[in-house]
């Protein structure tokens, strides 16, 4: 999910999670390595191909108009522009559940179901943002609502979110009724995350912690990410140490994708994030970098926190933003955080009951993600 009411925004075409991981693991994979890690691409695409015909099940039983929207939004209209094979996003998540079900020894059907479910949600999530944000284009042509207008695209994500929890609680599984419990909680606190990012754009930079900022991506992205890559062995009655691990691996891993969008939508090249630089900074984001710089006690930072009093910047003062940005060394101390972030996640992968191989299959698809590039 992204702020609200800007109006500042170029077209998001490409801010998708592959385009981060490639930022945040740089520092920790091998430099002069190509050879791609073994299995982690067989992982995306089962994924996909777990998903995507449940995702088109689904889609097609909603109700004409609202399939419709639907169909468009997700790219399988006979323009296609865009198809969802092609979504990195929707791949990393249904990734996870793909993941989660091997780290518990349970039937692939359950990935299925579960990746599928958390789909649904982000979707939604989507669909609603670019109504929120007032984005009138969603990867190079016009957002749902700008082209069926505000009602269709918003109960078209209402129709996804009842189906993500229709799809678990009508699983034939031993956990369906705790996975739904899991989702809906996720949903809440997913919820939760992006009102509190919401209120702090009435914040100056100065009365925002970092903690606070980690507290809101928690919830805001991490809180579908710990969903994915916990719910399909939730689903399996797996035992609470293992599930509760992966749930905290895919939520710290849910921070540092946060943190990275932050970065991205600082320094990213407009051709991959669809934004002009210092767009966040002309919407009033507080975002990881900004905090830090405008924390960090120097000359630059107290001068970046005037600059910017309590609201959005103005596209005049952008350039000086960013000079006092890099003079903070913002940037740097912001990808250290992300890198932080992953190792607490591997780190909660490390300590869990889950086979050797499979454990080499999560470390080896984390560090994938830092060389994926579409």
């Amino acid at each position: 999910m992204t702020t609200a009411g800007c109006g500042l925004r170029l077209p998001t075409t490409g801010r998708d999670e592959a385009v981060m991981t490639r930022i945040l693991l740089h520092s920790t994979v091998p430099h002069g390595t190509s050879k791609r890690p073994p299995g982690s691409e067989e992982i995306l695409e089962r994924g996909v191909a777990l998903v995507e015909p449940e995702l088109r099940r689904i889609v097609a039983r909603l109700h004409p108009s609202v399939a419709q929207v639907c169909r468009y939004h997700l790219g399988w209209d006979a323009e296609g522009s865009v198809g969802p094979l092609q979504r990195a996003g929707k791949r990393v998540r249904a990734a996870l559940a793909v993941l989660s079900v091997r780290s518990v020894g349970a039937p692939e059907r359950f990935a299925a179901i579960a990746g599928t479910a958390v789909e649904l949600v982000h979707q939604l999530s989507l669909l609603h943002d670019d109504v929120m944000d007032g984005d009138t284009e969603r990867r190079g042509r016009p957002a749902a609502w700008a082209a069926f207008g505000t009602g269709p695209a918003v109960l078209a994500g209402d129709a996804l979110v009842v189906q993500a929890v229709a799809e678990i609680f009508h699983a034939q599984a031993p956990g369906a009724s705790a996975a739904t419990n899991a989702l809906i909680v996720a949903v809440e606190k997913t919820v939760e995350g992006q009102a509190e990012d919401l209120s702090l754009e009435g914040w100056s930079a100065g009365e925002v912690s970092p903690d606070r900022y980690v507290g809101m991506a928690r919830g805001k992205t991490g809180a579908l990410f710990g969903c994915a890559a916990a719910l399909g062995a939730v689903l399996a009655d797996a035992p609470a140490p293992v599930v509760q691990a992966l749930h905290s691996a895919g939520s710290e891993l849910g921070v540092a994708f946060q943190i990275l969008d932050d970065i991205l939508g600082l320094w990213g090249e407009r051709a991959v994030t669809g934004k002009p630089v210092g767009a966040d900074l002309m919407c009033g984001k507080k975002t990881l970098p900004l905090l830090l710089a405008v924390g960090s006690g120097t000359a630059a930072g107290r001068r970046l926190a005037a600059l910017l009093g309590s609201g959005p910047l103005a596209p005049v003062d952008v350039p000086e933003a960013m000079r006092l940005l890099e003079e903070t060394e913002s940037r740097r101390r912001s990808e250290e955080a992300a890198v932080r972030h992953v190792t607490s996640a591997l780190t909660a992968l490390g300590g869990a009951s889950i086979p050797a191989d499979v454990q080499e299959q999560w470390r080896h698809f984390i560090t994938d993600l830092s060389r994926r590039s579409s």
